[in-house]
């Protein structure tokens, strides 16, 4: 074997790449959107309703997940959505220097989101096929720190990117064209590289039994979803479990960057980028790689519960930063910081629940069910945030976010999970 090949069998070679390229597309609809037009001049609420709306596609994606599982491979699908979500991003970039910039580039970003939720079908279900359960485990961490980079990018190096591009030519318009125009050469480049590098697991080809017509395959495979057990206190905790998130994320941006007399705290867009981008980054890599240790080496059930209280706890910092509006940068990237970790640390646990409910038969469509509840779960509170926080002011809506998490506590104790899942497989053998 050359060492191409054996570099090609090496998880190594492909999970960071396919996770950091699973989370641009992500991180620049759902959060740098919220930035770009914040700096272009539109107000909070039609940001908040119609970039939560974008994130409709991860929601709906059940509906044409099974077609994943039934066609093609998964291999297939992913090299192929990376393609199609640099064209959309390419257009989106022409878009801007248009009068109807808003409406049109919504409409780009749209295909970019409706391209990256069904790549995200094909890219979780390829990571099931090709890693064992123990490898899934142990990955789980470095998958979700390759996808926090991919944040980090979005809202750190490209927000920094279009502040420093916007000084130097005077034109907010501009630097953000020029940003999008990099996001869809990024993803040529990665399509290509993904085309090339990603093995081809024996497992990966269309899941349905021989001579079974290919609607009553997608038929079977809800059908198995909703005899999972306890699959209605799943699907409740997977909507509640961001619950709060949801809301905070379309408002953290704008609450940064307004002004303190409108209750913000007055940051540029380059300051911002620089928080997100460095202490977000830092935060979150730490926070998701602790979490995927702690349940590799314990298992999902023993950390859930301190996962969830150390994932919403934090969402205190940015209650105190609207009631003191302290002018410190440090402070202020120092309690951003400490909620970034918090939600990095919580999400491992998240994400491997997703797995432990997938289990089974068609996994590939049935992770996919999950995440889109999972957007539910964020964009519908998404959606109205702006409307709640402008009719109460940033202080009693980060309250009214801590106190979104009331919901999942109460659920949490009903949730069975195997003690031993997500354990290394040594930690479950008797000495």
């Amino acid at each position: 074997m050359n060492s191409i090949a054996k570099f090609k069998k090496n998880p190594w070679s492909w999970i960071p790449t396919l996770y950091y390229t699973q989370g641009i597309p992500y991180v620049m609809v759902v959060t740098v959107s919220v930035i770009m037009y914040k700096d272009l001049g539109i107000d909070n609420a039609e940001i908040a309703l119609y970039t939560s709306l974008l994130a409709l596609p991860w929601a709906f994606k059940p509906v044409w997940s099974p077609l994943i599982d039934v066609f093609k491979t998964k291999r297939w699908w992913t090299y192929l959505m990376q393609g199609i979500i640099g064209v959309g991003f390419a257009g989106a970039a022409i878009t801007l220097n248009t009068p109807y910039f808003f409406e049109a580039s919504l409409v780009f970003l749209f295909i970019v989101a409706f391209c990256s939720s069904t790549h995200d079908i094909a890219a979780d279900g390829f990571y099931m096929l090709a890693l064992s359960e123990e490898d899934q485990s142990f990955f789980v961490g470095i998958r979700s720190t390759f996808f926090r980079l991919a944040m980090w990018s979005g809202e750190g190096l490209f927000v920094v990117l279009a502040g420093l591009i916007a000084t130097s030519t005077g034109s907010a318009s501009f630097s953000w064209i020029s940003i999008l125009a990099i996001v869809a050469l990024l993803m040529f480049v990665m399509s290509a590289y993904h085309g090339f590098m990603l093995p081809a697991p024996a497992d990966d080809h269309p899941v349905r039994v021989e001579g079974e017509s290919p609607l009553k395959a997608v038929w079977e495979t809800f059908v198995e979803f909703f005899k999972k057990d306890q699959i209605v206190l799943a699907i409740l905790f997977i909507l509640l479990y961001r619950f709060g998130e949801g809301q905070l994320v379309k408002l953290a941006a704008p609450f940064l960057m307004d002004t303190r007399e409108a209750g913000g705290l007055a940051l540029s867009v380059t300051e911002v980028g620089v928080i997100n981008g460095i202490i977000g980054l830092l935060a979150l890599t730490a926070g998701g790689i602790l979490g995927g240790i702690v349940i590799s080496r314990h298992g999902l059930k023993r950390w859930l519960w301190p996962m969830i209280i150390i994932m919403n706890l934090p969402n205190l910092a940015y209650w105190y930063l609207a009631k003191f509006q302290p002018e410190s940068f440090i402070t202020i990237s120092t309690l951003v910081g400490v909620e970034k970790f918090g939600y990095g640390f919580g999400f491992a646990a998240f994400l491997m629940y997703l797995i432990y409910v997938a289990k089974g038969n068609h996994k590939t469509a049935h992770y996919a069910f999950g995440t889109a509840l999972m957007a539910f779960g964020m964009s519908i509170p998404g959606a109205v945030s702006g409307y709640i926080q402008e009719a109460i002011g940033y202080e009693y809506f980060f309250l009214w976010v801590l106190a979104s998490a009331i919901p999942i506590f109460i659920l949490t104790p009903f949730i069975n999970i195997d003690p031993d899942f997500g354990k290394k497989k040594d930690d479950t053998e008797p000495e």
